[in-house]
């Protein structure tokens, strides 16, 4: 059944109310006739969103393989998952391992590598259906107590319980209402970051979010006589946090939101003392990774857009005074990891990872040779002379690795024992020149012995900002779709980290134009080489994502078949006015800057842009009730606007999840349903059989 026959057996589509609200920009009058859908709290809101789910709902169970679909789906994703084991200090191992279909990962414990683990904390337990997830996990000093965090329903908000690693109990510690926050053990107690319980009759996830507090909980105590230990009210718009060093002797304060970067402060806790300033440009990140005696090592690209590790004393610690380790190079370090008596240095080149180790004083560099072209993260610590490396590709699932340190020789540790045939699938990377000629890296996946006859489905997925790379990476949930014969098509756009800081302001501000034309040169390249057409052509995105796909499909709407915006910045105008939106300024700007900022977002925003009597691509836009990273707002009325404004027979339709957010957290199953749907939705409006 085609796209259009299962169209035209859906009810009729749901009308939206429509007032009169204009704002003014400098002059310029900006209709937004469907802001009463802002209110996440309104009666009409929440009726609205249910007759948007019972159409969109009708549509997809139409769908004749929508259910077979799902079960491959499940299928494919029931297999054992396991993260790399990390050794903390008190000598017991842990890791994060899923069986298959459980809805969260679970963390074990065990006393050796080759020890028998037993489950420390099973988040699963938490809830009947797997919304409550676990955000971050926090050992004591010793090893005894646990504090980790939780969000419901996919919120940023998160609740922290401590528990005794012992006897597995919870003690009554409980805190609520932190976000963006992990906890900083000192002592008896930890440092946390949270925001006042909002305020009666403010909606707890579309309301702004101001003025971030830190405050030490002392184990034992009630919430109301936590310390406040940092709070500046001068400036409501910032992140602030505390890190403490492993021994204790240091502590580290962070203020970010007004830029790119953050500011970085150190406190010697052996020596007394307050904070002193390291860094005062917030335009460059500064994270402290590793502390010896009084030296700092710190990850930054402070005076290296490519960044570089450097060291710092505590009793000097200004940046002024900071030492090279490991200077730039000519492409991006990504990461370091302690090892031994070692660094392992990751760089990204050309979109993947590359790995290097050298001495502790950055002599003695050698490349690690990796299993292929993909992603590696390692995890180790100082005094092992070997460690653990997770690896994964387009074409293969996550596997653990041991790595001997001295000799750089790996050996499988854990390797995933899948159902499916991955043998006849191939990725490949290409080059395209962009619309000002500057060169866009591709990753293409496919089955082997691919016609380039313009016919093949094509998932064309980009990202392109907040210095955010995009690198290989598995997902069990393609397989269905390469099975029988699309393509998947990962693009790395400007605005991302690919190619260092230079590469992410060329996509920000008056410059994200070029990350939309980096897009579409995607698309038009992958039809121009015989890949596909735009009658096979499918767009994904999320969050930022989101608004690419938004920006792309109003731009150039007659370049796909499908479109797939999901949980997206689809307002330009208004973003920064809900939850923490504001912090997004350092990428897009907003629209009280400037004249000529205001204009320029109207002249991409995806709400603004759509035009009555356009032919938009058949669109499904995704979103979730307890989202407040990017208030489900901004798809409500995208949504309805584009039902107002499609001239063409294509269905459009928005997805409205119950009980989820941003995606973080997010239990499988509810996962496995919505990427039945949007699979099921792309594959009809690409003409795919299943």
């Amino acid at each position: 059944m085609s796209i259009l026959a299962i169209a035209s057996c859906a009810p009729q589509m749901p009308q939206t109310r429509k007032d009169a609200t204009v704002d003014d920009y400098f002059g310029t009058a900006v209709p937004d006739p469907y802001r009463w859908l802002e209110d996440d709290l309104s009666p009409e809101t929440a009726a609205w969103v249910e007759a948007q789910n019972k159409y969109t709902d009708h549509y997809l169970k139409g769908i004749p393989f929508r259910g077979k679909l799902l079960d491959r789906l499940k299928e494919v994703n029931d297999y054992e998952k396991v993260g790399a084991p990390v050794r903390h200090k008190n000598g017991k191992w842990y890791f994060y391992k899923n069986d298959g279909l459980q809805n969260q990962s679970v963390l074990y414990e065990m006393d050796s590598p080759d020890a028998e683990p037993h489950v420390l904390l099973d988040p699963n337990t938490l809830s009947d259906d797997g919304t409550v997830a676990l955000k971050g996990v926090y050992f004591s000093g010793d090893g005894k107590l646990l504090a980790y965090s939780i969000s419901r329903s996919g919120s940023d908000w998160q609740e922290f319980y401590v528990m005794d690693t012992a006897t597995r109990e919870l003690l009554p510690d409980h805190i609520e209402w932190a976000k963006f926050s992990g906890a900083a053990w000192r002592g008896e107690g930890f440092y946390y970051s949270a925001y006042d319980a909002p305020a009666e009759g403010v909606g707890a996830f579309s309301g702004k979010n101001e003025v971030q507090k830190i405050y030490y909980h002392k184990i034992g105590t009630d919430q109301s006589e936590d310390e406040l230990f940092y709070s500046n009210p001068a400036e409501p718009l910032r992140f602030y946090s505390v890190d403490i060093n492993e021994e204790e002797t240091m502590a580290f304060l962070s203020e970010s939101g007004a830029d790119n970067g953050n500011n970085l402060y150190v406190k010697d806790l052996k020596r007394g003392g307050d904070f002193i300033l390291m860094t005062s440009d917030m335009k460059s990140n500064c994270t402290p990774v590793e502390t010896d005696g009084d030296t700092i090592y710190i990850f930054t690209n402070y005076g290296a857009p490519m960044n570089r590790l450097v060291t710092a004393d505590v009793r000097k610690p200004h940046c002024s005074s900071w030492r090279d380790l490991i200077p730039e190079r000519d492409c991006v370090l990504e990461n370091v990891s302690f090892v031994g008596d070692k660094i392992i240095a990751s760089y990204n080149e050309d979109a993947s990872t590359h790995a290097y180790i050298c001495n502790i004083d950055g002599s003695g560099v050698q490349a690690l040779t990796l299993p292929g072209v993909g992603s590696a993260g390692f995890a180790g610590r100082k005094g092992e002379d070997w460690c653990y490396y997770t690896y994964s590709s387009f074409t293969t699932p996550g596997t653990i690795y041991s790595l001997d340190i001295n000799s750089g020789e790996s050996s499988v540790y854990k390797e995933p024992r899948t159902n499916f045939d991955l043998s006849e699938l191939e990725s490949i990377q290409v080059f395209f020149p962009s619309k000002d000629g500057t060169r866009i890296p591709m990753f293409l996946t496919y089955r082997k012995g691919l016609e380039l006859n313009g016919q093949n489905p094509v998932y064309l997925y980009g990202y392109g900002g907040f210095d955010i790379s995009l690198r290989p990476g598995f997902s069990a949930t393609r397989v269905p779709f390469l099975e029988r014969g699309g393509i998947y098509a990962q693009v790395n756009l400007r605005g991302g980290g690919e190619y260092g800081e230079p590469w992410h302001l060329a996509g920000t501000k008056m410059n994200k134009q070029n990350v939309f034309d980096d897009f579409i040169g995607a698309a038009e390249w992958l039809i121009e080489q015989g890949y596909t057409s735009p009658e096979h052509l499918s767009i994904v995105g999320g969050s930022n994502g989101g608004l690419l796909v938004g920006a792309c499909m109003t731009q150039r709407p007659e370049l796909y078949a499908v479109a797939i915006p999901q949980v997206g910045v689809m307002d330009m105008l208004r973003y920064h006015k809900f939850t923490i939106g504001w912090n997004w300024a350092s990428d897009y700007g907003t629209s009280e800057d400037s004249p000529e900022m205001f204009k320029y977002l109207l002249g991409y925003s995806p709400l603004h842009n759509l035009k009555p009597g356009v032919s938009y691509p058949a669109t499904l836009v995704t979103t979730a009730d307890h989202d407040d990273r990017v208030v489900p707002a901004h798809s409500f009325k995208f949504a309805a606007t584009l039902q107002e404004c499609n001239a063409g027979p294509n269905p459009t339709l928005i997805r409205i999840d119950s009980k989820a957010g941003h995606g973080g957290g997010k239990p499988l199953a509810k996962v496995l349903e919505e990427q039945a749907d949007i699979y099921s939705f792309i594959m009809v409006g690409t003409g795919m059989k299943f």
